[in-house]
């Protein structure tokens, strides 16, 4: 018979907490699901944890952040005495800002690497193999002839926007799953080695940071687009210690930006208002008017959440006057992460209303959203703007103009692998659940439909 030590620092972390283990097991569970994992943890699961029997799998990371979210302090598995310390380092990575963030970057990299077991040699023909993007090969070859280089010039910067804005464009039309390890090997490999080059100019220096910095958060966000987000918001950190040391002003307050988007998604809307707030106080009067629209409506999101009505509204409507005063502004390289400022500042809006449960305005505005994108490019979140506005139609008892823009939604995914498509899809067919015994042919239709999608993805 195998007997197992009790686990103490498990046993008076949960008392310091405060939580009864039913609780712990319940917070554990949305942890694990906020991660794209579906755990069953019961109360008996913490007992048998306690006793010293180690949880498997990623479940002693969802502990860790289930209690350190309690408990107000980061905590990690070898906290809790379930990891070793060399374990324990990998639960650190990229939560800090006080080292250099290409350090970080590159433990966090090879760590990614060699969990995928993707071989570095044939990682980066992988991004031009994804899309036939004709001139990918000619931005990485003047992205190596810059490495080899003594010193850095904007031609080596545009090298580097051109090659991000490539494997953006793979993101945004195939899903976050298309060329992650090449471009962390991109990042690592070119980008890396020119961030220490020696640069012509101070501003060349600020220009390539930045672009960095836009490659990084390119990875965050493919991070969220596979559910991973602890991953998303180390990348994030790493983008914005980037953007900070670019020293532009505003590219800071956008990923801080990204970071509150972020939370709000997550339901964790502890720091989303001073994020917020913070971001739009680094950016303004220091952008163009697109750009500080994009922080005015992000705001303007955030305040709703946090009960401030009627100031919702008005940020939201100064980021559209913003939109239609100055159309032709220069919008910089890092502020087009999602396209168009315009349907940025639509979706968002969207989603104030729908906050406020204004469900008429927040289809018109998601409708917009999706218009104001070129589809073929964006694809993804076209599709995942028409889900939202069906969603919305579902709401107002709109059943069939729901199941149209569904339809028109699904239209939009093919080609597309996403995590949050798929989820998208599945909690299509719950919500149409309540009405399939009416026997209408719009639900009967789009539920096989949703059906095909989920088998075939």
């Amino acid at each position: 018979m195998t007997t197992h030590t009790p686990n103490v620092q498990l046993k008076d972390l949960v008392a310091e907490a405060g939580l009864t283990y039913e609780a712990l097991a319940k917070a554990v569970c949305a942890v694990a699901a906020e991660c794209g994992a579906r755990l069953r943890t019961n109360k008996s699961n913490i007992e048998h944890w306690i006793s010293g029997t180690a949880p498997r799998g990623d479940t002693p990371r969802f502990l860790a952040v289930a209690l350190s979210r309690r408990l107000g302090r980061l905590l990690t598995p070898a906290d809790l005495g379930l990891t070793s310390t060399d374990e324990a380092e990998n639960d650190t990575i990229g939560l800090s800002l006080g080292i250099d963030p290409l350090d970080a970057l590159l433990t966090m990299w090879r760590y990614e690497l060699d969990r995928r077991r993707f071989l570095t040699a044939s990682a980066y023909s992988a991004a031009a193999a994804a899309l036939p993007l004709n001139h990918v090969q000619d931005i990485a070859a003047r992205t190596t002839a810059a490495r080899t280089g003594h010193t850095v010039g904007m031609a080596e910067v545009t090298a580097v926007r051109d090659m991000i804005n490539a494997f953006s464009e793979i993101d945004e039309r195939h899903g976050g799953q298309h060329g992650r390890s090449a471009l962390v090997t991109y990042l690592r490999d070119d980008v890396a080695p020119l961030c220490r080059a020696r640069f012509r100019t101070d501003e060349v220096r600020q220009q390539m940071l930045s672009a960095a910095s836009r490659g990084v958060h390119l990875l965050g966000w493919k991070s969220y687009d596979a559910g991973q987000q602890g991953a998303a918001q180390r990348y994030y950190l790493q983008s914005y210690a980037l953007a900070t040391e670019s020293g532009l002003r505003g590219h800071d307050g956008f990923v801080m930006r990204t970071m509150a988007m972020q939370g709000l998604k997550l339901h964790r809307p502890e720091h989303c208002l001073g994020l917020a707030e913070t971001s739009l106080n680094r950016a303004k009067g220091h952008v163009d008017a697109q750009t500080e629209a994009l922080f005015h409506v992000v705001h303007a999101h955030t305040l709703a959440k946090s009960g401030k009505h009627r100031a919702a509204l008005a940020a939201a409507e100064h980021a559209r006057a913003l939109l239609t005063g100055a159309p032709g502004d220069d919008v910089p390289f890092w502020a087009l992460a999602w396209g168009p400022p315009a349907a940025s500042v639509h979706s968002r809006t969207a989603k104030v209303h729908e906050t406020l449960d204004d469900h008429r305005a927040a289809a018109e505005h998601y409708a917009l959203a999706a218009t104001a994108r070129p589809a073929t490019t964006y694809a993804r979140i076209v599709a995942l703007d028409l889900v939202a506005g069906a969603e919305m139609h579902l709401k107002r008892g709109s059943i069939e103009q729901a199941c149209a823009t569904w339809h028109r939604a699904i239209d939009h995914m093919g080609g597309v692998r996403s995590v949050r498509t798929r989820k998208a899809v599945s909690q299509m067919r719950g919500n149409l659940a309540r009405f399939r015994a009416r026997g209408l042919r719009c639900v009967a239709e789009l539920d096989e439909r949703g059906r095909g999608f989920l088998a075939g993805a």
